[in-house]
């Protein structure tokens, strides 16, 4: 068993942010997931901050998929702020960046774009979970920041498969 699962919620502006701090792995995703489920329901945008998560397998992402669906079948959305390279490359890896936009910061999480941009409805094959990330994805080719501003300023509102 590694390392013990801290979670911190607060609530700003609008939102909830959750903070959670060490390993995210099967024996801890329980009480991450209950916590994240439960704020998601709420239907106001959600924040999980894991700039303090040193590890985090599939029953972890899966936690955030789940979460991520749940918001927005409540009409919310989630997103993530993590600045840990190994972090933010598993988000990349796994595709996961196509559903849950990742900033660096939770700064930049407040006041990044896609916090007013259009709403996604699920259809299969298609981002659906809140708002397209940073970097479009479109049959697994990263969308140039013109087709990125373009989407946000709500001049081309195609939906994108990932």
């Amino acid at each position: 068993m590694g390392e013990a699962l801290t979670i911190e919620v607060r609530h700003e502006q609008g939102y909830a942010i959750v903070a959670a701090a060490g390993e995210i792995d099967i024996s801890t995703v329980t009480r991450l997931r209950e916590c994240l489920f439960e704020l998601a329901a709420s239907g106001r945008p959600l924040v999980v901050d894991l700039d303090q998560v040193s590890f985090i397998d599939s029953a972890g992402l899966a936690a955030l998929i789940g979460t991520a669906k749940r918001a927005a079948a409540h009409g919310g959305s989630l997103y993530a702020a993590c600045a840990r390279p190994k972090i933010r490359q598993l988000f990349r890896l796994t595709g996961l960046d196509c559903q849950i936009p990742l900033a660096r910061t939770l700064d930049e999480a407040r006041e990044r774009p896609w916090r007013r941009g259009p709403r996604h409805h699920e259809h299969p094959g298609i981002v659906a979970a809140g708002h397209l990330t940073s970097a479009l994805c479109t049959r697994g080719t990263r969308s140039s920041p013109d087709e990125r501003a373009r989407y946000h300023s709500g001049r081309d509102l195609r939906q994108l498969e990932c």
